[in-house]
């Protein structure tokens, strides 16, 4: 229910506080020169309404034209308070003119809106297109839309058809008398009548189809009147003057088809003038409707401050109203303009006004009202009107003007100058940007220009200038902290001083408009334009001094006639109260409402002051007050009744105007959506806040009273004491800290909020599901220097007023389509304060604090309600948990969380916040606490704090006790938290706990992957899961099947899993499928690098198993081709599933051989890492044989051994080609030898030889010694292999291995050396051969013993050797070697023969000696 209407206003200063306003400039130059003594005239201002203005379905309601002259300039701006113009400001410059007071007027056709101005010199019309034709829709479907002055520049201003020059002759020396007026004809004449000093009017006309260089002019005058065309003799010519008859102020208006011409003269001669006619239809003296006490005398000239206004409406036809300036004060006089016949006139007197004030700036005139504005000896403006057809007594009703900016700003010992200074002067409500940029200029005392500079950049700017000024006058490098903080608060106050004086001279009131449509009122200042708001009842009671209290203003609280008898004492008691509070006890109360105190106290504090110092009565007048209200508690019900907000009204979802069509919805969805109406609505909300709290300070001062006074003074007596000890002074502390929240809200300051916070704080609200909240619906990051309240009415607010009024209207049957000013204002006042009320159930003001980032704002406003507010106290825990986590105080946002579920079933907002779910139908079986649980978890997820999630978690596990899909959500959310946070041991617990089989399975899958990427494999291993681990074994092998062999390590814990449990033949089987499907997958050197290892492994588990136990079974490959993929062939289709084969079984022979095998391929691979050999190799497709070859075309004869030793492969191929490398080596030059260090180095000697030099050579023929040594075979095959490659190539065997040879298989040597008829060698051969035998050097052919009878017997190779005699014998030249051998051989036949004849006799004396010891029994 809307709150009633009182009947004075208050003045609303709806500046914009974002940028300083820019203006486009337009330059005309009409006049050649600046006219000699041209006089100065005054600053001048108005506006223009649109018609139907009051319609909220036109493109043209609540949108305005406003204009200023100063000199020769002229600024128009239209203003839109349903959305924001562009290019709305433009600044007309008329070159060596100066624009006349009153010569500008706008006016309105269907097509067009025509702005006219009248300069000393010239006449101007400018043709602008009208909204309507200029928008796709009559109505406003957009927030930013162009303004009609958009193509002011584009428009040729000095063409004929849009300006004239007044002809010489009817300019007078001085120029005009400084009256004009303007007018524009249904037929589209543009009529400007200036006032001439020399007496009478001058009308200049440019008809709507002006030719080039015509115009019109005519000279109305008192005694006669005379048309005058150009080239005419005027009356200035003439010489005609008269000082009475000069004009002080005229009207024009359009009649029918003809024009009326109205001035008020110095004569205090009201004169009408038909312009069709240019006849004097009227003249009539207004003394005669001034009494005589005003003390004017006739026939006198002291009329230079009558004004006269005209206004017609279809309803009371034309009507004047004229204001005469008398020595003891003003009069208005309305009257009515009748027809008394063809040609004449009169007048009928409709009410006459009177007033005190003397200094009239401008008075506006409607169908039904007179509005007035006066400034007073301060400077200060005074409005009143009056409804002089309503209003018999012609008592004024108040307005109630913002007052100026404190003079000074109180500075606390704990606040920072700088901040206070700040604050105070870019507050919501102090100064504009312009006044604040003008002082920073001055400030400065040099060239400083600042435009189009924001808030923010502004803020920083005034910081700066302080700083500069203060650093440049200090003159000492040190000083204390105490004289610091003086020099800061001097120059901060002379920097305000300026601000107030810019301030001051911009807040120069210089008309008053008000819309005939609408009747919405303004004033029109020199840097800004304020509105006239109604007061609400209970405010204008309170605010009104007792010499405006009217008659019918005691019942507008309350019916009966003593409760509103009783309401009027008791607010006279209040307004006494109000004047005697000084601003200490004010800044008491507010400090304590600031800190959350309790208001009683402050009040029993103040009063203890008042009455200390109460040197005027004023108690004793307060209590003969008392004593006169019949039922105080009555009084007081009422009064605190009308000034709760508490309702019970739902600002409801749905659509606004559901029948209308879309383009009227979107219009009506716009309503006071421009920057101009937030700041207008959100600052008569902060002054409703403001006046309201003062009122119940003063309630509350007065029950203390009540409560204090000795003796009784109450007609009700103890009852009524005790009901107001109860329930009023509890009831008025509530709405004293209400109204005081309000008032802060309004007044702080949001803060700019990065895009990265908005977008992260965006996430988390779709964490909690708000994201489709009425905060958001709209949403819009603050703008800078942006208040709380203008933040919440721009996002959501005004869209929930705007659907609330429409839906009031159209329950009540109303079309909505005219609304009046006044009612609609305070409605959206009253309502926007009832969604910012406390006690109410909307939360929606903290919802878009939260929704907009304003933390501090929001903090601050939990805090403020605390203490005493009992609705919502859920929710508000809920945010101030949001902001603790926002400064990053998480366990106090938890503490906050848990504080607020024992709400959660009994708030709107968290049971809209727990029933917001994506998936309602499966979480229909979790409690509402469940609910709040998991979106608070989520929230604490996206803001990412584990630790929190996990205390939060395991607090909602006492509330799932009976939900097992609850508890396991909560068991998985802990283990997750737990595991990310690195405690794998509370993560496993968690695991195990879990009731869920499948989701423990998947928290077991994520274990076992976190912890192999983070290398925590012990962790991994050493959990005993239990009833578990078969399942652990299933996900690592399928992990370790899965993904890449050489990234991941899978196989590897799988091995350290089943070590740890002694599972040797499953750790042996991990490591040959790895090894495996390494050679099968995985072609390069690392992969055989661990293969190698892998075979490893797999021994060693082999050998650790006992030996009838040590057996593997091979496993299966997933593919028969290595190196493609398990699951496609190379068209990328999918292959059918592998045949199942028999099962292998491997031993620890077959896994050596596989060891030997990648040893020799990563051996070869490191080799030689580019050929395609060891690409091969490296891919595993060579078999043993192929390996062998392979690796001693590589020269790795050490590895080629070790093949041949496992794989039982003939190591001869080896011998050769080692033979045959040191041979090359042998007979190479110096490149030869420098490309076989590598490969000898590949194949390096366990002993060194330090000695000397050796060459590539020597080293390749020492290896070859070492295999041979190392590798005996039987009957020397290796040595005769070698020598015979050696022998075949023409090589003279080394000595090594000729003695080696010896050593082994003498017989086989001679055979070769025969073989190769190589007779001298062998000659010398069996010579040695000989001696060796005979005892010398015997050792050298590896006889263990010479020739000797008690030896072991001896032999020759006599075959041989009697080829090589015959061979010497026939050849001539070996003669001396044949007959050398021959002797050598005698004399070892010799040697022969004696030791057989001993060895015969020897035996023949045994054998003897046997027969006699045999024989002797015989004997005897």
């Amino acid at each position: 229910m809307a709150a009633s209407l009182g009947g004075s206003l208050m003045e609303i200063c709806a500046f914009e506080r974002e940028a300083v306003q820019r203006f486009r400039e337009v330059q005309i130059k009409l006049a050649s020169a600046a006219a000699p003594g041209a006089v100065k005239f005054a600053d001048s201002a108005g506006a223009f309404h649109y018609d139907g203005g009051g319609n909220v379905h036109s493109v043209a309601g609540s949108r305005f034209i406003t204009w200023s002259t100063s000199g020769d300039a002229v600024e128009l701006v239209e203003r839109w308070l349903d959305g924001n113009l562009l290019n709305n400001a433009v600044r007309l410059r008329f070159a060596h003119c100066r624009v006349v007071p009153g010569g500008v007027a706008v006016a309105e056709t269907p097509d067009d809106i025509v702005v006219l101005v009248a300069t000393d010199r010239s006449v101007h019309r400018v043709p602008l297109p009208h909204p309507k034709r200029m928008y796709r829709s009559d109505v406003a479907t957009e927030l930013h839309m162009q303004s009609v002055l958009t193509d002011v520049a584009n428009l040729n201003l000095e063409d004929a058809c849009h300006a004239a020059a007044i002809p010489a002759a009817y300019i007078p020396a001085g120029g005009p008398a400084g009256a004009a007026a303007a007018w524009l004809t249904p037929q589209g004449d543009a009529h400007y009548a200036l006032a001439s000093p020399t007496g009478g009017v001058v009308v200049v006309t440019l008809s709507a189809n002006a030719l080039q260089g015509a115009v019109c002019v005519s000279e109305l005058k008192r005694s006669s009147v005379m048309r005058r065309l150009s080239g005419w003799i005027p009356s200035a010519m003439r010489g005609d003057r008269s000082a009475s008859d000069c004009v002080a102020s005229v009207a024009g208006r359009a009649l029918d088809d003809d024009s009326l011409v109205v001035a008020v003269c110095h004569d205090h001669k009201l004169r009408v003038w038909s312009l069709k006619d240019e006849a004097c239809v009227l003249e009539a003296d207004t003394l005669d409707y001034v009494p005589l006490s005003a003390g004017v005398k006739r026939g006198g000239a002291a009329g230079a401050g009558h004004r006269v206004r005209l206004t017609s409406c279809a309803a009371s036809g034309l009507r004047l109203a004229v204001y005469v300036a008398t020595p003891r004060g003003g009069q208005f006089v309305v009257l009515q303009l009748l027809a008394a016949d063809g040609e004449r006139f009169g007048l009928e007197r409709v009410s006459s006004l009177f007033s005190a004030q003397e200094n009239l700036v401008d008075f506006a005139l409607t169908s039904a009202d007179l509005w007035a504005l006066w400034v007073d000896d301060s400077n200060d403006s005074v409005v009143k009107y009056v409804n002089f057809e309503q209003n018999e007594s012609g008592q004024w009703n108040e307005v109630f003007v913002q007052p100026p900016p404190e003079e000074e700003v109180d500075i606390g010992e704990d606040r920072d100058p700088r901040e206070t200074y700040l604050d105070a002067i870019f507050s919501p409500l102090r100064f504009t940007p312009a006044a604040v940029v003008k002082a920073v200029q001055i400030f400065r005392r040099g060239p400083c220009v600042l435009s189009d500079v924001s808030w923010e950049g502004l803020k920083k700017e005034v910081t700066l200038a302080v700083q500069n000024e203060l650093q440049s006058s200090v003159t000492e490098f040190e000083f204390s902290q105490e004289e610091y903080r003086h020099l800061q608060v001097e120059f901060w106050s002379k920097l305000y001083a300026c601000c107030l004086q810019y301030q001051q001279v911009l807040s120069t009131p210089l008309a008053i408009s008000v819309s005939p449509h609408s009747h919405m009122a303004c004033l029109l200042k020199k840097g800004f334009v304020s509105f006239l708001l109604p007061c609400f009842a209970v405010d204008h009671l309170y605010l009104t001094s007792d010499d405006y209290f009217l008659c019918g203003d005691d019942t507008l609280l309350a019916e009966e006639s003593s409760v509103s008898a009783d309401v009027a004492t008791l607010l006279s008691c209040l307004r006494l109260l109000r004047d005697a509070v000084s601003f200490e006890m004010a800044d008491h109360m507010e400090k304590a409402l600031r800190h959350a105190e309790s208001p009683e106290t402050s009040a029993d504090v103040i009063l203890d002051k008042m009455l200390a110092h109460d040197n005027q009565n004023l108690m004793e007048d307060i209590e003969c007050k008392l004593q006169d209200i019949r039922n105080l508690s009555a009084a007081v019900s009422v009064l605190l009744r009308e000034v709760d907000l508490e309702t019970d009204s739902e600002f409801g979802e749905g659509p606004i105007l559901p029948g209308a069509s879309m383009s009227v919805r979107v219009s009506v969805c716009q309503l006071y959506s421009s920057a101009t109406a937030v700041s207008l609505v959100c600052q008569a909300l902060s002054h409703v806040s403001t006046t309201r709290m003062l009122l119940c300070r003063d309630m509350l001062l007065l029950l203390k009273i009540c409560l204090r006074h000795e003796q009784p003074v109450l007609s009700g007596g103890g009852s009524q004491l005790l009901q107001i000890q109860q329930e009023a002074i509890v009831r008025t502390s509530q709405l004293l800290s209400s109204y005081f929240l309000l008032k802060h809200v309004s007044q702080s300051i949001t803060v700019t909020v990065a895009d990265d916070a908005m977008d992260a704080n965006l996430q988390h609200l779709n964490a909690l599901h708000l994201n489709d909240t009425h905060a958001l619906t709209n949403y819009n990051t603050a703008v800078s220097c942006q208040s709380a309240v203008e933040m919440f009415y721009q996002s959501c607010g005004r869209k929930l007023i705007i659907r609330h009024l429409f839906s009031q209207s159209a329950a009540a049957g109303g079309g909505g389509a005219v609304v009046n000013w006044s009612d609609m204002m305070a409605n959206v006042v009253q309502l926007l304060a009832q969604l910012l009320w406390p006690s109410n159930p909307t939360f929606h003001f903290p919802e878009c604090l939260m929704a907009n980032c304003q933390y501090t704002q929001l903090q601050d406003y939990v805090r403020l309600i605390g203490p005493w507010c009992q609705v919502n106290v859920g929710s508000c825990r809920f945010m101030l948990a949001q902001c603790y986590l926002a400064n990053g105080e998480g366990h106090k946002a938890l503490q906050c969380f848990q504080e607020a579920i024992t709400e959660v079933e009994k708030e709107d907002f968290l049971m809209r916040l727990t029933g917001a779910g994506d998936n309602q139908a499966a979480e229909a079986a979790c409690s509402p606490a469940l609910h709040y649980y998991n979106k608070v978890l989520r929230l604490l997820e996206d803001v990412g704090l584990p630790e929190l999630v996990i205390q939060l978690a395991t607090l909602a596990l006492a509330e799932a006790v009976n939900d097992v899909s609850s508890q396991a959500a909560l068991w998985t959310r802990i283990f997750k938290h737990h595991l990310d946070l690195g405690h794998n041991t509370e993560a496993y617990q968690a695991l195990i706990q879990n009731p869920d089989s499948s989701m423990q399975l998947d928290c077991l899958r994520q274990l076992v992957v976190v912890l192999c990427e983070r290398a925590q494999l012990h962790d991994l291993v050493r959990f005993p899961y239990v009833n578990l681990h078969d399942e652990v074994v299933a996900i690592i092998e399928s992990r370790a099947r899965g993904v890449d062999l050489l990234t991941h390590n899978y196989y590897e814990l799988l091995y350290a899993f089943h070590i740890c449990r002694h599972n040797y033949r499953k750790a042996g089987t991990v490591m040959l499928e790895l090894a495996l499907r390494l050679s099968r997958e995985v072609g390069s050197v690392r992969s055989l690098k661990k293969q190698v290892n892998c075979f490893l492994a797999a021994i060693n588990c082999m050998r650790l198993i006992r030996p009838e136990y040590a057996w593997m079974v091979l496993p299966v490959p997933e593919s028969e081709r290595p190196g493609t993929s398990p699951k496609r062939n190379s068209d990328g289709e999918f292959v059918p599933p592998p045949v199942k084969r028999q099962v292998e079984i491997l031993e620890l022979g077959d896994l050596e051989k596989e060891f030997t095998m990648a040893e020799c391929r990563l051996a070869l691979a490191r080799h030689r890492p580019r050929a395609a050999a060891a690409a091969a190799v490296v891919a595993g497709a060579a078999d043993p044989r192929e390996l062998l070859r392979l690796l001693l075309d590589a020269a790795l004869f050490t590895c080629a051994r070790r093949l041949c030793d496992v794989f039982e492969l003939p190591p001869g191929s080896l011998f050769d080609a080692l033979t045959f490398r040191c041979i090359k080596l042998q007979f190479g030059g110096e490149e030869a030898q420098n490309e076989a260090w590598p490969w000898l180095a590949a194949n390096q000697l366990p002993s060194v030889v330090n000695t000397k030099e050796s060459s590539a050579a020597d080293e390749a023929w020492r290896l070859l010694s070492w295999f041979l040594s190392e590798f005996p075979a039987s009957g020397a095959l290796h040595h005769r292999r070698v020598l015979v490659q050696l022998l075949s190539h023409g090589v003279p065997p080394p000595d090594w291995l000729l003695k080696s040879y010896k050593e082994v298989d003498p017989p086989a040597l001679l055979r070769l050396y025969l073989n190769f008829d190589l007779l001298d060698a062998a000659a010398e051969l069996v010579m040695e051969y000989v001696d060796a035998l005979l005892g010398r050097g015997h050792q050298h052919f590896g006889i263990k013993a010479p020739l000797s009878a008690r030896g072991p017997s001896v032999w020759l190779p006599y075959t041989p050797i009697d080829q090589l005699m015959a061979a010497l014998k026939n050849t001539q030249t070996n003669q001396a070697l044949y007959d050398k051998l021959g002797d050598k051989l005698a004399a070892y036949h010799k040697m022969v023969a004696q030791a057989t004849e001993i060895r015969l006799a020897n035996r023949s004396a045994i054998l003897f000696s046997r027969e006699i010891c045999e024989d002797r029994p015989l004997i005897r």
